[in-house]
């Protein structure tokens, strides 16, 4: 139920967000370290706190490697309930640690604000379900600003203890790209979804005007990063965002006409690897910080 492989991802998108910071010269490994702690529980409870609010729809759907929930509750017969106490402890502990480490300096308080803002969203995508974001037509916007944007954020600012604007927009094109994502991973399963009574963008709106808003959210990814290229990024990262067009237009063409989302889910994990890589590769401290934003 605590979905590894989105976890091991979720350290990706931190690391991200680290080394961005790394490369402008800020660097607090004992921070770093108190943060991806806190953000691995943190992000543990969010999951099963939707395990616990999807257990009927995510035993009706046809379960996917990326979409219909982790289906650990069907398979073994747990109740539901079990999931919800794993959510509140793996909360409780994450969310103590943030303040423990901000109490004892070991966390910047900006970071832990951030922390506990992406765990009162990421809780608020499923729970409670009478104005769960996924049941009203907002949990894709939702997901892709905490998953896309405050998470690597985060992770510069556990490093850095600051949030300046540029790091903000240098992960604009990352989040527009989660947001396609999170579109395709949202498709498969539309029927369990409308059946259950969530009213989710996918099953809000037609297959074309959702093959717009996918189509559109890539492009403006490619156009932002062409805007902030030597302003919030510097050129090298810029250029390794272009290793992912291939599947890019792939997951364009197929968006809608196939139940899988590989294509846009490999554009999006294509995305922050290459991110990563190019971050870590620009010396340290040599990144002017966004000067010139």
């Amino acid at each position: 139920m605590s979905r590894p492989s989105q976890v091991l991802l979720i350290a990706v998108v931190y690391f991200a967000g680290v080394a961005a910071a790394r490369a402008s010269g800020a660097f607090d490994l004992p921070a770093i370290l108190i943060g991806l702690a806190a953000l691995t529980l943190v992000s543990v409870s969010v999951h099963y706190a939707n395990e616990y609010a999807d257990a009927e729809t995510d035993a009706a759907t046809r379960r996917t490697a990326f979409s219909g929930g982790s289906g650990a509750l069907s398979r073994t017969g747990l109740a539901p309930r079990i999931a919800l106490y794993a959510a509140v402890a793996s909360a409780v502990a994450g969310l103590s640690l943030g303040v423990l480490g901000a109490v004892a300096g070991g966390l910047p308080p900006i970071a832990f604000g951030l922390l506990l803002g992406g765990t009162i969203g990421g809780w608020a995508y499923s729970l409670p379900r009478s104005v769960a974001l996924n049941r009203h037509g907002l949990g894709e916007f939702g997901n892709a600003i905490l998953g896309g944007l405050l998470l690597p954020v985060y992770g510069f600012a556990t490093a850095a203890g600051s949030v300046p604007p540029w790091v903000v927009a240098a992960f604009v094109p990352f989040a527009l790209v989660d947001l396609a994502s999170v579109l395709s991973t949202a498709w498969p399963d539309r029927s369990a979804d409308e059946a259950d009574g969530k009213r989710t963008l996918v099953t809000r709106i037609s297959p074309r005007f959702l093959r717009g808003i996918h189509a559109g959210s890539l492009t403006a990814a490619g156009v932002v990063t062409a805007a902030i290229t030597d302003r919030a990024i510097p050129s090298t990262v810029a250029l390794a965002s272009l290793f992912v067009v291939p599947p890019a237009l792939i997951a364009t063409i197929r968006m809608t006409s196939t139940e899988s989302p590989v294509w846009s889910v490999a554009t999006m994990v294509g995305l922050i690897v290459a991110l990563l890589i190019a971050w870590l590769l620009v010396p340290a401290g040599s990144w002017p910080a966004g000067v010139a934003a």
